[in-house]
């Protein structure tokens, strides 16, 4: 038995070691920036075809590598080939040896691979060096997570009711073939993932990567098999959402469907899946996690400090392209006045450029279409509220864009309502606790928040009231930890599946009973 599940700790001081470790990743990136990533399609690896290419978001001009581009047939015939190793093989192997692999593939990703890994982070999705790393020791904690929780689920006798003369037994049995389409935006730790915990519940799976960070992908593939994941148990297949995400999804033999990305693309999913295709003799099931509109509610008389920090932190850590990033912030009476003057000067430090520069703190946003659509965001603050800070794009070479703050927002404008993905912040002011709460209530999505206070009752009360997946008491909204804040959110944020939790197994198992009358 594994020994006892600790979360892999992330780098904040990096020593010299560490340092020289990154600039050698960020080489070793370099140096296959002309090589071909295949495809793992059947049981080879594909080579042919057109292909994906990836640049460095701080610098669109460099090209990283390339990956082979699936198509909507490569797709489906991917989908049957899993299903055929799902029946004849996978799903017949024995769970210990599944956690094995899993937990080879984390002690290889933590001893010869962590900076490795980190490079493509800060190089291909524009993550600073401790945002790269975080992303990397999640994804160590996941499969270290995951293959324990996969042996008490699938290797222990499940407890039941005695019942004289029969000998009852439940089994938690794989799905079949899930297909998982992870975000850009965790492009290893939520890929990873959604990916090892079909795997080591003994589904097998078709992943089809974010088109704009393939990369590091393909590089986490290249360790699970290196762990010894037998070929044909994942189909490695980067491509259009368009043509290979929608024929993974609507394909029959598709068992469930693991998705973390836009609400637009996520209710689309659940609207194909809901329907039955012909051959299909199950109803799919999906996992959706999908956008965030996050809130920060700041009481009169709390830690001014802290929390401006902790909102500075949330709001512009990677740029704020996370679905858990602080966009939005209501303070109660003279909080106000008291703290957005220091959020401004904490902002106003913030160090923005490319992110292989360890000293700058915001990188660049991931592509082009994402810094258009932040500044067309900031336009409509202009006119919604009072420009604080930033508002200007930076250095042309990269896709930049500054910290920026508005106050004096009114909770019916469109950039405290509709997510920005990006690093904005709306500032609000609530009469008391209750308006606030009233406040952060008003969207349509429910994945994290905050509250600072030092008011008892008005912490039960967000307890009661914060309708959210993730809620954080005097603390920032973001950076929750696999086995000790499982994540996932309400309403249009998507399923609230609980990533990192131990129920997140039991999505991707079917459970059967069987009982046998006893005759002895």
């Amino acid at each position: 038995m594994p020994t006892p599940f600790a979360n892999e700790p992330i780098t904040f001081n990096w020593t010299e070691d560490r340092v020289k470790a990154i600039h050698a990743g960020l080489v070793k990136v370099r140096e296959r920036a002309d090589e071909i990533r295949p495809l793992r399609f059947k049981a080879e690896r594909d080579t042919d075809g057109e292909t994906i290419e990836s640049y460095n978001p701080a610098n669109h001009s460099e090209l990283l590598g390339r990956t082979v581009k699936a198509n909507a047939d490569i797709a489906k015939n991917a989908v049957e080939y899993a299903h055929n190793s799902f029946r004849n093989y996978w799903s017949k192997t024995d769970v210990h040896m599944r956690a094995r692999i899993l937990m080879r593939a984390a002690g290889l990703m933590r001893s010869k691979y962590r900076d490795e890994l980190n490079a493509y982070l800060i190089l291909e999705a524009g993550k600073s060096w401790t945002e790269a790393d975080a992303d990397t020791a999640e994804a160590i904690d996941f499969c270290e997570f995951y293959a324990r929780e996969a042996i008490k689920l699938q290797g222990d006798r499940q407890p039941l009711t005695d019942l004289p003369g029969e000998d009852n037994n439940q089994y938690f049995i794989p799905l079949g073939v899930i297909s998982v389409i992870p975000p850009w935006n965790f492009p290893l730790a939520i890929m990873a993932g959604m990916t090892v915990a079909a795997l080591v519940t003994g589904n097998t799976v078709v992943l089809k990567p974010a088109s704009v960070t393939p990369l590091v992908a393909a590089r986490f593939v290249e360790i699970l098999e290196e762990a010894g994941l037998p070929a044909g148990v994942l189909q490695f297949i980067p491509g259009g959402g368009s043509d290979v995400g929608n024929a993974i999804v609507e394909h029959p033999l598709t068992r469930m469907v693991a998705f973390t990305g836009s609400k637009e693309v996520g209710l689309g999913i659940a609207e194909k899946c809901g329907k039955l295709a012909q051959g299909q003799i199950w109803i799919k099931r999906t996992i959706l996690e999908m956008g965030g509109k996050d809130a920060m509610l700041i009481d009169e008389g709390s830690d001014y400090e802290d929390a401006a920090n902790a909102i500075v932190a949330a709001a512009f850590g990677f740029q704020g392209q996370k679905c858990s990033a602080c966009s939005r912030a209501i303070f109660v009476g003279d909080s106000y006045d008291k703290i957005v003057p220091l959020i401004v000067e904490k902002a106003s430090k913030i160090k923005v450029g490319p992110t292989e520069e360890q000293g700058n703190f915001m990188g660049p946003v991931i592509d082009k279409n994402a810094q258009e659509s932040i500044m067309k965001y900031i336009a409509v603050g202009t006119k919604e509220g009072k420009l604080l800070l930033g508002a200007k794009k930076g250095d042309d070479a990269g896709y930049f864009v500054e910290p920026t703050i508005f106050g004096e927002v009114k909770p019916d404008a469109r950039i405290h309502c509709e997510e920005i993905f990006g690093p904005v912040l709306a500032c609000l002011r609530a009469k008391n606790f209750q308006e606030g709460l009233d406040i952060v209530n008003s969207t349509e999505y429910g994945l994290t928040g905050a509250v600072y206070s030092r008011n008892a009752e008005h912490l039960e009360l967000a307890r009661r009231e914060f309708h959210v997946g993730n809620l954080y008491l005097n603390r920032k909204c973001t950076g929750a930890l696999v086995g000790s804040q499982p994540f996932g959110g309400f309403n249009m944020s998507g399923t609230d599946s609980k990533a990192g939790g131990k129920e997140y197994m039991l999505l991707f198992t079917q459970a059967k009973l069987v009982s046998e009358k006893i005759n002895w």
